[in-house]
């Protein structure tokens, strides 16, 4: 069974649940593996990049494309 039938399996069987338990279990264990494989992924940035972006920083600061940190709160608390 290839990933895409499975994955189809999974949601197919995960909709039957009935059980809080379960599902909260399933959760947890997604957001931990999720946690896991970004931690291990993630690499040190090269000074080149760092260097890069610290470029494009500078540029959107001169050319106004920015946003208040307090605009930036305001637009995430409306997620929720």
């Amino acid at each position: 069974m290839d990933l895409e039938a499975r994955k189809i399996s999974f949601v197919q069987e995960f909709l039957r649940l009935q059980n809080e338990e379960i599902i909260s279990g399933l959760e947890k264990l997604l957001r931990e593996r999720k946690t896991e494989l970004i931690e291990k992924n993630m690499k040190p940035m090269s000074m080149d990049q760092y260097n890069v972006e610290i470029d494009q920083a500078m540029e959107d600061s001169e050319n106004g494309r920015m946003i208040k940190a307090s605009d930036l709160k305001a637009k995430i608390q409306k997620w929720s």
